[in-house]
């Protein structure tokens, strides 16, 4: 199951130099966490959890295996770019791949790099992309209904039913809002993801400050806070710039030296990793054991036999049941033998819904 970030902004941002950074520091932790180009715009990186260490400790693994997510570096958006400006066509066919969308904001100034509209405003700028999104979103719906709306008057009844959730989506798009603030009704949510709706992705913003101010943020950062707060989206603020200078270091000593004489206590990009985790709705389950400790990732609120089909289809298909112990309850009983004593064992069936740290083994039938 792979789930993709697409990095989007104006032109000279700093969009590009995070993308190169984040994937240059996931290359210098290759001794510890795997990495892979997947593309010369992709790149797979490892979700920081502190609780592999200490499982793996536990359970004396021989190799550490980290969850990931991959981040796509999506070619710079331009006014029109919904009418085709600039490279929009491209733009726009990237952001449809990516399930939430990380938006890179410029908020320093400086005069040697200039700025596509000439001045510094981020929340104008974040203005710009949501147009562009949205007059994408309503070109492509407006099409959408004519051919539903011909299919629901031959008497087609699941058209009739889509019908009525396009006319909600059109509304709300014509009014200038974006269609994550339509809320899909009992039985309409896979239609409704089956619209591929790019304002329905979810936003972090992320919020490209100078040095001086990569631990605090700046009056830019704290408007755009203000902003995505209002919005229901996420928000951080980073350095490019500092993010670009840690990924040459190769030494893990010498990137927390140089963090904390800037005050920070870990990089930007580990932030940005973590948060786009969270935006995806995202939780970890573990696989434990003297080969290796493993991180696997599942929607919030999967069933245990997804999970297990994460790790191997045929555990999917065959499913029975899932041997289950909290992380706490692991961690407190240095293993399963100790959470066992303590009674913290549990043996969970197909509806059961997976928690983020759960150490799961599962049971199935070949």
């Amino acid at each position: 199951m792979g789930f993709k970030c697409g990095i989007v902004g104006l032109p000279n941002v700093g969009k590009s130099t995070l993308f190169n950074a984040l994937t240059q520091t996931a290359a210098a932790q290759a001794a510890n966490y795997p990495f892979c180009t997947i593309e010369p715009n992709t790149g797979l990186v490892a979700v920081p959890d502190a609780r592999l260490q200490i499982l793996a400790g536990i359970a004396r693994s021989a190799t550490i295996v980290p969850t990931q997510l991959a981040f796509v570096d999506i070619a710079g958006l331009v006014r029109g770019a919904s009418k085709g400006e600039g490279l929009g066509n491209q733009f726009l066919a990237h952001i449809r791949e990516v399930d939430a969308i990380v938006h890179v904001l410029r908020c320093f100034d400086n005069d040697d790099i200039t700025h596509v509209e000439g001045r510094i405003d981020p929340a104008s700028d974040a203005a710009t992309v949501a147009t562009e999104l949205m007059l994408a979103d309503l070109d492509s719906m407006e099409r959408r209904f004519d051919a539903t709306a011909k299919k629901a008057r031959g008497g087609d009844e699941e058209a009739k039913l889509r019908l009525s959730l396009l006319e909600r989506v059109l509304a709300a798009l014509r009014a200038g809002r974006p269609a994550h603030s339509v809320v899909p009704a009992e039985g309409e949510g896979r239609a409704f993801a089956e619209l591929q709706l790019l304002t329905a992705k979810p936003v972090l913003y992320v919020c490209n400050v100078e040095e001086a101010a990569a631990a605090h943020g700046n009056d830019y950062s704290a408007k755009v806070a203000a902003m995505a707060a209002a919005e229901g989206a996420g928000c951080i603020v980073v350095s490019a710039a500092i993010e670009a200078e840690v990924a040459l270091l190769d030494d893990e000593g010498e990137r927390e030296a140089f963090l904390a004489d800037l005050g920070l206590h870990e990089t930007g990009l580990a932030r940005v990793i973590r948060a786009g985790y969270d935006l995806l709705g995202l939780v970890t389950f573990f696989t434990a054991g003297p080969k290796e400790t493993r991180a696997w990732t599942v929607k919030k609120g999967a069933r245990a036999p997804e999970a297990a089909g994460v790790i191997h289809t045929d555990f999917e298909k065959g499913f029975i049941r899932a041997e289950t112990i909290g992380y706490d309850d692991y961690v407190a009983g240095r293993g399963e033998t100790g959470a066992k004593e303590a009674g913290k064992f549990r043996l969970e069936g197909k509806e059961y819904a997976v928690r983020d740290g759960d150490v799961l083994y599962f049971r199935f039938a070949a």
